[in-house]
């Protein structure tokens, strides 16, 4: 699971307006029919219009100044293994959703008790991804792609008179070329804008500023976790604790569907490995066969490949080649965006 919390903004301006960002997550519905069509949806209603979203967001702004986020985005990345595990139900995430946010919505530091009834939200359930030019696959097709594309445009020039060469070895060596390109899908190599394939199905969350009433205001951006200051002569709580939010959001999956993760599937590791690595790695391998099996597994699909240096079962004599290896590998997976980890 991976969640990710952001602040609308168009380049050194916050947006004014929820309307571009409705209108983005309303894409995938143009190419389905009206009843294959996912509705925005909330803690009480499973149908929302975009066009009351767009309304109750905007009108929910008071006091706030223009260079202070309206809204903020919450995405939930469930990995095709909890999918998997829940049948893609988009009943069970819709389920899921309303309980995380509860979870959000307890992070808060304030002097009363924050709820979910204080958050005005607006999920919607989306099932396609597609390839971006960070993504691995991409990036490692990129030579090939640009070789096929200097010989495409020989041929062309060719057709026109303008150069001379062997059409024939240029289309055989075109030929060559996308069948040595490593990643494909149904034979085709993968590029930016090629839909990804298996479940790739996430929630994108708008979750206004301020509360429900318009009065208090509600920043998961807020750089404090839990502390008190003084305002207008008053001492006052604030803060936001992400960690805690992020921990329990994954409890909640696992409790919910009855969930076995595995470690590093954790948030807790994702943490360990950026601020840990050897000892994320040490607990990896100490992890019983069975688990540690599936965690290899797991990694493998993420596009992890677990150095092969004979590994010590010791966690104090680690290959200090081995975890370095390992981390460039992790590292890569993870400038991919793959949500398997």
């Amino acid at each position: 699971m991976y969640i990710t919390i952001t602040r609308q903004h168009l380049g050194n301006h916050f947006s004014q307006s929820a309307g571009d960002y409705v209108a983005y997550l309303e894409k995938e519905n143009e190419e389905r029919s009206p009843e294959d069509r996912e509705h925005f949806f909330d803690q009480n209603n499973n149908q929302v219009s975009p066009e009351r979203v767009v309304e109750e967001i905007d009108r929910n702004t008071a006091k706030l100044k223009k260079r202070e986020p309206k809204f903020y985005a919450l995405t939930i990345n469930p990995s095709q293994r909890e999918l998997r595990h829940i049948n893609n139900d988009p009943d069970k995430l819709r389920q899921y959703v309303r309980e995380v946010m509860k979870d959000y919505a307890a992070a808060f530091h304030r002097d009363r008790e924050v709820t979910v009834d204080d958050i005005k939200y607006f999920a919607k359930i989306e099932h396609e991804r597609r390839f971006k030019g960070f993504d691995r696959q991409v990036k490692e097709n990129q030579p090939y792609r640009a070789r096929i594309a200097k010989l495409e445009n020989d041929l062309r020039k060719l057709e026109r008179g303008e150069i001379t060469g062997n059409a024939r070895a240029i289309q055989s060596e075109i030929k060559q070329l996308i069948w040595d390109t490593p990643h494909k899908i149904d034979g085709v190599p993968i590029k930016q804008g090629m839909q990804k394939p298996g479940l790739q199905t996430h929630i994108h969350i708008i979750v206004s500023r301020k509360d429900v009433e318009n009065k208090l205001s509600l920043s998961p951006g807020s750089r404090y976790i839990e502390s008190e200051a003084t305002l207008n002569g008053q001492l006052v709580k604030r803060g936001f604790n992400r960690n805690q939010f992020y921990d329990q959001a994954e409890k909640r999956f696992d409790t919910l569907f009855q969930y076995n993760r595995n470690f590093v599937e954790t948030y807790q590791a994702r943490k360990e490995f950026n601020t840990n690595p050897y000892g994320y790695f040490a607990k990896l391998m100490g992890l019983p066969t069975s688990e540690r099996s599936a965690a290899f597994k797991i990694l493998g699909k993420a596009g992890v490949q677990i150095p092969k240096l004979g590994i010590p079962k010791s966690k104090v004599e680690l290959a200090l080649k081995t975890i370095k290896e390992f981390k460039k590998a992790m590292q890569v997976a993870r400038t991919a965006s793959n949500i398997e980890i």
